[in-house]
């Protein structure tokens, strides 16, 4: 029971670390036009994170069942904090020089990582591809869920960001500035609380996924038979055959709180690479952005798939910089992010892998 307790707190410690590193993507481009003050964004973040975090369970879904064998390793309590652990230093570290990398990613490569230790290097206990005969874009596993959409996502954030600003470009060539920017310092408070509702509604949901893996976890081990009578709603039976693990309401209530307390911390370091290093925004390209960003990640939650915010919102801006001239984007800067983007998944899966492999030394595991 002590283990479940502290996996439920460091999961909840990575959903606030998410709160202030990930939602600073979905923020800086309206703090860096000055549409809206740091704080005023921060609230703005905080309360549409909410709200998106309380909206559909897909993504969550996928986190719980779509991307480890079941049948070959069971994600322990202990498994899931040197997952959680690995992501989180990760987190860290790509935070502290702000640099703007996946906490989806992150939090993926360590569940990757963790198990193949426990498995002894088994690679088969991750799902790789499970294509669907009907569907192909509906498959599951690591390549369907993971890896294509890290790829494509992006790409199409960069395509839809340039498009959308071009079209910007050619429809008010003849307005006055002044009037293109106030209409869009106002337009941009819609598209940044759009951006906001949907990093909810993706990033939110891996936690979710995390708590409701431990809380099935301890319920099949029978460690919650014993709890009393009112601790009965962390039991959590497996979902029958064919079936997805359902997500309990109460995980949702408090993984949508945590990672809004986060958002309200900020993340200034992220913000100030994305929103001033890469490219100089205006209004208008701000919006086009967040517009382009929010459109690919609605897409990705309806899909189930977890996609990343910073991904997105990073190749949205390069596409909108790309559309006013292809050297108003620094390319410097572009290139540290990427290799951050690279490295996300093999360095989390590094870090959870030893922290499995340091418990095991240590004779820590139950």
């Amino acid at each position: 029971m002590i283990l479940l307790l502290m996996v439920v707190l460091v999961a909840l410690a990575f959903e606030y670390i998410n709160g202030f590193h990930d939602t600073a993507n979905s923020i800086a481009t309206v703090v860096s036009t000055k549409v809206l003050s740091p704080r005023q964004a921060v609230v703005l973040a905080a309360f549409t994170n909410l709200l998106g975090a309380m909206t559909g369970t897909a993504v969550a879904k996928t986190i719980s069942s779509g991307l480890l064998d079941s049948k070959s390793v069971v994600m322990t309590s202990d498994l899931l904090i040197c997952t959680l652990l690995g992501a989180i230093a990760w987190n860290l570290i790509t935070w502290w020089f702000g640099m703007p990398s996946s906490s989806s990613h992150a939090l993926i490569g360590g569940l990757c990582g963790s198990a193949l230790a426990d498995s002894n290097n088994n690679w088969r206990v991750i799902i790789w591809s499970q294509p669907n005969t009907s569907h192909w874009w509906l498959g599951k596993g690591l390549l369907w869920k993971v890896i294509v959409p890290m790829v494509t996502s992006p790409i199409a954030g960069f395509i839809l960001g340039f498009l959308i600003m071009a079209g910007l470009y050619l429809a008010l060539r003849s307005r006055r500035p002044v009037a293109v920017n106030r209409f869009f310092g106002r337009a941009q408070i819609f598209s940044a609380a759009a951006m906001g509702f949907m990093h909810g509604t993706n990033d939110a949901q891996k936690t979710m996924g995390i708590l409701a893996l431990s809380l099935l976890s301890a319920t099949t081990a029978g460690h919650i038979d014993h709890l009393p009578g009112w601790l009965a709603f962390l039991r959590t039976p497996a979902p029958l055959p064919g079936k997805e693990l359902e997500i309990a309401t109460w995980i949702k209530v408090v993984c949508a709180l945590t990672m809004a307390s986060g958002t309200a911390a900020g993340g200034w370091r992220i913000i100030k690479t994305l929103g001033h290093k890469m490219v100089k925004l205006h209004p208008i390209n701000g919006f086009a952005a967040e517009a382009s960003s929010a459109t690919v990640i609605a897409t990705a939650s309806w899909f189930g798939i977890p996609v990343s915010t910073t991904h997105n919102i990073s190749a949205a801006i390069m596409g909108v910089g790309a559309a006013r001239r292809i050297n108003a984007i620094k390319w410097t800067v572009v290139e540290r992010m990427v290799w951050a983007w690279v490295l996300t998944i093999p360095i989390s899966a590094t870090f959870a892998y030893s922290l499995v492999r340091l418990v095991d030394l240590l004779g820590w595991r139950l």
